[in-house]
Order: structure tokens, then C-alpha cells, then sequence
């Protein structure tokens, strides 16, 4: 995080909860702005700034989904739903179809089903 939402965060900020990351969760002091828009809402990332780090019910109070944060009031989880998991793009954890080069390099050989289009 940058040092001006460090500052921003010790000035204007009321801790709200930590995730099992370590992801931080604040809002705006009470009495901000007085004209009726909504406090702000933020994160301050545990690692690197990676937004799929942030498990699904902080996701909804962050985004106004629910008005209470998971701290005060968890979420009920079902037993068909799954962990959360971080995206794992360009980690060795990501997808690698076969013949991909860093997952062996080595397609099958064609069937000789494919034609070309022509116009």
C-alpha cells in the first residue's frame, strides 16, 4: 500500500475485521461526509495488492451487498459450497492444457478431421 492510504487509513479509517489472509477491512469514521453519501469501504492487502485474495463475503460488504461486515454478522455457508481459492494465473498452480510448453510440449498428432476454411 501506498503511503498515502496509509495516512488516509490512520486519519479517516475504523478497523472492521481480518480475513484468515490476513487482509485488513476498514470504513470511513462515523459523521464524514454529511451530505448523504455512503462511507467508503477498503482493503489493505495482506501480500501483494491481488484482488482474488479477497474471500466472497468480505467481496459483498466491500461492494454493498450486505450493510453489516462478516465480522459482525458471518454469512451462513452451504455444505455444496466450495473453499475459496486465489486465482492462479502465472503461478505453477495454473492450468496448463496438453501440449502446453511448460506442461510437457508434446501435442497429439492430428486425426486428419480438420479442414481449413475457404473462402
Amino acid at each position: 500500500m501506498s503511503f498515502g492510504t496509509r495516512l488516509y487509513t490512520y486519519l479517516r479509517g475504523v478497523h472492521v475485521g481480518t480475513d484468515e489472509r490476513g487482509n485488513r477491512y476498514y470504513r470511513e469514521k462515523d459523521g464524514g461526509h454529511g451530505d448523504g453519501r455512503p462511507r467508503k469501504r477498503w482493503v489493505l492487502y495482506a501480500g501483494p495488492a491481488e484482488a482474488s485474495t479477497v474471500p466472497p463475503e468480505w467481496h459483498a460488504w466491500l461492494h454493498r451487498t450486505t450493510d453489516r461486515p462478516p465480522s459482525e454478522a458471518p454469512l451462513v455457508t452451504q455444505p455444496w459450497e466450495k473453499e475459496h481459492r486465489v486465482n492462479p494465473t502465472g503461478t505453477p498452480d495454473a492450468y496448463r492444457p496438453g501440449g502446453h510448453l511448460l506442461g510437457g510440449g508434446t501435442r497429439p498428432k492430428a486425426t486428419g478431421d480438420y479442414e481449413p476454411w475457404r473462402p
